[in-house]
């Protein structure tokens, strides 16, 4: 039985999957220690890396976990972090990920004392050096305005409803273990099925808009389609998600934002590199749902984690149907 809890009760592990994280991660963790809510732990599983990213995680006071790269996989790894922390609460972030404040941990973390909110997930705004389709994305995913949202959005909202990110989020513990953790192995989006388990099973997903990072990518259109082939992977093997991705007008939605964005800012030439972006998430996403019919070789090639394969291969159809 989940108890609501006190802010000031409560414990953080912080859990922060590297490689060659270079020199964001010691402003990630420096500004994780000057938190108004310092954490009781940071954990960092690093996979083998080459850049001294491991031994700068130890001189900052981090916990080091070391892994192969081959043994990292979305879940699987985040699982075990876990099962190594001491807090009351599991706080996952993401390398590149940089905290806009001194309150992050406190404003994430506020909405778990509320029993019926299973995670909570921060605010992304795009850095400096974002380029326009990227600032506008992050506009449009993660916008100003908190919410709170459960199983009687999915008519309205659609596979939207379950949206949860892993760049920064927070969950209790013993409610991330009454949910069965993540999927693992999984190669894209353990974060959003955890929180549709969450969602299914009653609970609510809280977006707490005054926690904010600063986090973005500037992709590459091969990048792109191979981000959104392991997204299409990662449905296709977790099929019981597949009846929610035609509800809601998400995509709709970020492309009218997008192209409103592209007329206000009179940036023409961005119609073209968004014509291509588009083109390249739609087969990637297309072939990705499709992986079980391309040979090893060419989803290696197709993915963005490619040496997770080999995970997926030695255990053969170990990834479990996260809807389970």
């Amino acid at each position: 039985m989940i108890k609501e809890h006190s802010l000031s009760k409560l414990t953080v592990s912080v859990i922060i999957p590297t490689w060659n994280a270079g020199q964001e991660l010691k402003d990630l963790i420096q500004s994780l220690w000057a938190q108004t809510l310092v954490p009781a732990q940071i954990i960092v599983v690093d996979s083998s890396s080459t850049d001294g990213t491991a031994e700068l995680a130890k001189s900052l006071g981090a916990t080091v976990f070391s892994i192969e790269q081959e043994e990292f996989d979305h879940g699987g790894t985040r699982n075990y972090a876990a099962e190594q922390a001491v807090g009351d609460i599991l706080m996952f972030m993401t390398q590149d990920a940089i905290p806009a404040g001194e309150k992050l941990i406190e404003n994430l973390i506020n909405p778990l004392t509320d029993p019926n909110v299973c995670c909570s997930y921060a605010r992304q705004i795009a850095k400096p050096n974002a380029n326009l389709l990227e600032q506008l994305s992050r506009e449009y995913n993660y916008p100003s305005i908190s919410l709170k949202k459960s199983a009687k959005d999915i008519a309205s909202l659609g596979i939207k409803a379950f949206f949860c990110s892993n760049v920064c989020s927070a969950m209790r513990k013993e409610t991330f273990r009454e949910l069965g953790q993540f999927p693992a192995p999984v190669i894209f989006n353990e974060d959003m099925f955890f929180a549709a388990k969450g969602i299914l099973a009653g609970y609510s997903v809280f977006y707490a808009a005054e926690a904010v990072v600063l986090h973005s990518h500037n992709y590459s259109l091969m990048q792109q389609f191979k981000r959104f082939f392991d997204n299409g992977v990662s449905m296709r093997m977790n099929e019981g998600f597949m009846p929610y991705s035609s509800v809601g007008k998400t995509g709709t939605n970020l492309l009218k934002i997008q192209l409103r964005g592209i007329v206000e800012k009179r940036a023409w030439r961005w119609f073209a590199v968004l014509f291509l972006d588009l083109t390249m998430k739609f087969f990637g996403l297309q072939f990705g749902k499709r992986y079980y019919m391309l040979p090893i070789y060419i989803r290696k090639r197709f993915s963005m984690h490619q040496k997770i394969w080999v995970k997926i291969i030695r255990d053969s159809g170990a990834f479990t149907n996260a809807m389970k």
